[in-house]
């Protein structure tokens, strides 16, 4: 009995994805449109369920507008936005998550003229192949490191683009444990989200005791049975090895449990991607973000503390651990927490130096927020005591910078208003 990736990796994790909710499409019917891999006919059926006011006419429009944006030279930026609006027209409805489709197929082919590439497994989200996962068997003398130059080398191939653009999640394994203390991971379970080159791995370590009873569906030995046929690897289905690498809590199924669980992903969609634009040599540069292990499990913690009426808390970090990134990124989140309650929240980003001042506007700035600098006490206190949480005209989210110095006692929301608006 030979024993590959196939057997050892894939073909467990496209099981465990199964028990996670996501349908199986058959490798003989694949039908995307080839220029960007959407599943044209589950996107239809997806957005008019999740859209019930727009006619066929009208989602078919909307495909047609989304595959013009995948066109676009901006790393994906523009199909975000769109991706991830929460008001009007929804590609993903995020209110009601389960409400979305959920499918998984593999060895879907990425094509664009002569030039082609087939992750292991494509996870897509209304017909849209937003995840891909690439595996490798283990102890494999390079481990995941060839993986990650295939996909720079294809990412930074124009032909790929619309792939590029698609893609916001790709997870990486080898279905072994993370060696400790090595720079360059070779071994592991890694996840990262799409870039132009320089893709960056990240550790995934689980921080919650997640409630798998709750998650996992019961094994289907006919789905298993029809997975294991229409890959042509039937013999491997009562060996141990096959047993055993369908557990669980092997470290494929661990990493695609945390983040491809279905409230992982929502998470992950809304909140846990940024892009960053800066300016390198004369050039404006787009990259793109996802969120460290710690900074989900921080946030999360943060949502955890609000829920119990805790008003104030630490956050503990190291230096360059991403207190700037964490900052952005629960703005977006907290804009959207207060804002089911009816409350509009105000951002203050406190420093205790003026060059962290500088330094946190320029990030912020990158990031896309709009950015108000407080210079006085007095502006302070102007700016603490306005009735609008937004001061821009553009209605983009805001956050201002202020050095500690700038408080004072008298620092402190008096104004009584006259009608029902909550600001936090």
């Amino acid at each position: 009995m030979k024993f590959n990736e196939d057997s050892r990796v894939k073909i467990p994790a496209l099981l465990h994805l199964a028990r996670l909710g996501y349908t199986y499409i058959s490798r003989s019917k694949q039908f995307r449109l080839e220029e960007n891999n959407i599943f044209s006919d589950i996107f239809k059926e997806s957005i008019s369920n999740i859209n019930p006011e727009l006619s066929s006419g009208e989602v078919t429009k909307l495909l047609e507008d989304v595959s013009f944006k995948l066109k676009n030279d901006d790393l994906g930026r523009d199909f975000f936005k769109q991706l991830t609006n929460t008001s009007g027209i929804k590609l993903i409805d995020f209110d009601d998550f389960e409400n979305n489709s959920f499918h998984i197929t593999t060895e879907l082919t990425y094509k664009n003229g002569e030039e082609e590439f087939r992750p292991d497994i494509t996870v897509l989200i209304n017909g849209m192949p937003l995840v891909f996962i690439e595996v490798k068997k283990p102890n494999n003398k390079q481990g995941v490191i060839d993986e990650r130059n295939r996909i720079n080398r294809r990412f930074t191939n124009a032909a790929f683009k619309t792939f590029t653009n698609i893609t916001q999640l790709m997870i990486f394994s080898n279905n072994m444990e993370y060696e400790d203390g090595v720079i360059d991971p070779v071994y592991g379970a890694f996840y990262a989200t799409s870039a132009n080159g320089n893709l960056h791995f990240n550790y995934f370590r689980e921080e919650e005791n997640l409630n798998l009873t709750h998650l996992l569906k019961p094994e289907n030995e006919d789905l298993e049975n029809s997975i294991l046929r229409d890959n042509n690897i039937v013999a491997i289905k009562n060996t141990d090895e096959f047993l055993t690498n369908k557990d669980y809590n092997k470290p494929t199924n661990r990493i695609l449990t945390s983040l491809l669980s279905k409230d992982r992903l929502a998470f992950i969609l809304q909140f846990g991607l940024a892009y960053v634009e800066e300016e390198i040599d004369g050039v404006n540069v787009i990259q793109k973000h996802i969120m460290r292990y710690p900074q989900i499990f921080a946030t999360k913690a943060i949502k955890a503390s609000l829920d119990k009426s805790i008003k104030k808390g630490i956050i503990w970090h190291t230096q360059g651990s991403g207190k700037t990134a964490l900052a952005y990124y629960n703005v977006k989140f907290l804009t959207d927490y207060y804002q089911k309650k009816n409350i509009i929240p105000k951002f203050y980003f406190v420093v205790d130096r003026l060059d962290l001042a500088y330094q946190a506007t320029s990030e912020f700035g990158m990031r896309g927020l709009i950015v108000k600098r407080v210079n006085s006490r007095s502006e302070f206190l102007t700016d603490i005591k306005t009735i609008s949480a937004l001061q821009n005209s553009t209605g983009e989210p805001e956050i201002s910078v202020i050095n500690i110095q700038k408080f004072t006692e008298e620092s402190t929301v008096e104004k009584v208003l006259d009608y029902d608006l909550n600001i936090q």
